[in-house]
């Protein structure tokens, strides 16, 4: 609260953290903290030392609630104050009380909102469509909560199977619908922090991104939620055909061309005269090769044409409508080096889905086997590697996968089994 004048600045973070993190390890610490607040903030007439004080208290109510006997003291107190903030801290109690209690002290976002008098704080989402909004978070937001806003926000159908992923340091990490989102972002931080320790004991800053987008494709058809189709659906599902993902014929290949040049230029025929000199930006990368530029072009230009006055949005409903044919529509593709089936090739393509876990000749694109997660028993991974057990946990055969990539395979599971779980279990309707 600044009575005692440090001899070294801090920042906030270092402070907030001192005074929350045993508390949050420490529940009979809770009402001692919140008593020390209080203790402060009676009769204090220093101006800057009581709106810190009201800063801290904040802070507190969107950590922690204290206990049963102190808590209609505390109340009281915040109820006959005429602080600006306090009435706030009433309202963060209140949620605190009904959402739980966070696991890690608030996040810099959070103490420099307060720091700054700003009660309500935005957080910039980016969409795969490559538009951004932003929405209010608050300190009790879970995941789940803040997709489900989003979803409203957005006119989205339903949120089931869409996540929030935080892009930090290299790696895009999915949040998990139950955790509170700076409590998530908070711990990625924190760890990134400590594998890499800054040499002149300034304290690294990380910055970070929040992305939206489709993760499990259980339900998803093709013109039932347009909204989704137009913002996250299409713009997914392109890179990967443009990848060379799926297995795709020639004639599906310049029909999917077609649609992603209407998407791009509309009605204009202009951009149709350096077709050749693009066509990565419109077919599969393997596919580009199969037969000569002029002929890719053709087929092209008369796709195109038969689809005629064909608006942008319905062309994007019509690419993803030919791809929903195909098994691995709406996949999480994964490049490894597999080291256990001989009868496979050395390098394998991964697909994930709502089917199971598919296994695909890189240049064929054959799929080679289907592991649906009813017969998946165990999986594990690691920096460097992904392993997998398909049947009885004795006897079954593994599957050992080198590849950066396994917190992603392993999430994509566990989310995806842990789906399957839950609808099994829903009470069906009469």
């Amino acid at each position: 609260m600044g009575d005692h004048p440090s001899k070294r600045s801090r920042n906030s973070n270092e402070i907030t953290d001192a005074i929350f993190e045993p508390p949050l390890r420490n529940e009979i610490l809770r009402d001692e903290v919140y008593c020390q607040i209080t203790k402060q903030l009676t009769d204090n007439r220093v101006r800057s030392s009581e709106e810190r004080g009201y800063e801290l208290m904040w802070l507190a109510t969107g950590c922690f609630a204290p206990s049963t006997n102190l808590l209609k003291e505390l109340m009281q107190f915040l109820r006959t104050r005429k602080n600006s903030i306090a009435p706030d801290c009433m309202n963060r109690l209140k949620k605190t009380l009904r959402n739980g209690t966070r696991k890690y002290p608030p996040h810099q976002v959070e103490v420099e909102a307060i720091q700054h008098k700003t009660k309500q704080i935005l957080h910039k989402v980016y969409f795969p469509d490559d538009t951004d909004e932003a929405f209010e978070v608050e300190s009790c937001t879970r995941a789940k909560d803040f997709c489900q806003n989003i979803a409203n926000k957005l006119a989205l159908r339903s949120a089931e199977g869409f996540s929030l992923f935080v892009k930090i340091a290299n790696k895009v990490i999915s949040v998990p619908e139950g955790d509170f989102f700076f409590d998530f972002v908070r711990y990625l931080t924190d760890g990134i922090r400590k594998a890499r320790p800054s040499r002149d004991g300034a304290v690294p800053q990380f910055t970070y991104q929040v992305f939206f987008m489709k993760k499990l494709w259980t339900n998803t058809v093709p013109g039932k939620d347009i909204n989704a189709d137009l913002i996250f659906h299409y713009h997914q599902e392109l890179p990967k055909l443009l990848r060379g993902y799926h297995r795709c014929s020639k004639e599906e290949a310049a029909i999917l061309g077609a649609l992603i040049y209407r998407v791009k230029y509309g009605e204009s025929k202009k951009e149709l005269q350096t077709l050749v000199r693009a066509l990565r930006e419109f077919l599969p990368q393997d596919m580009v090769k199969a037969q000569s530029p002029e002929d890719w072009k053709r087929a092209i230009v008369a796709a195109y044409n038969r689809d005629a006055g064909k608006s942008q949005e319905d062309a994007k409903v019509e690419f993803l409508k030919i791809i929903f044919k195909w098994p691995t529509f709406g996949s999480a593709f994964f490049e490894v080096k597999q080291t256990t089936e001989p009868n496979y090739p050395e390098i394998l393509l991964i697909a994930i889905n709502k089917s199971g876990v598919n296994l695909i000749h890189p240049h064929s694109k054959e799929i080679l086997a289907t592991h649906p997660f009813t017969k998946i028993s165990n999986w594990s991974s690691g920096n460097t590697y992904f392993h997998m057990t398909i049947g009885n946990l004795v006897r079954g055969s593994k599957l050992l996968c080198e590849t950066s990539l396994g917190y992603k395979m392993d999430d994509l599971l566990t989310s995806y089994i842990s789906l399957m779980l839950t609808t099994m279990n829903r009470p069906k309707r009469q």
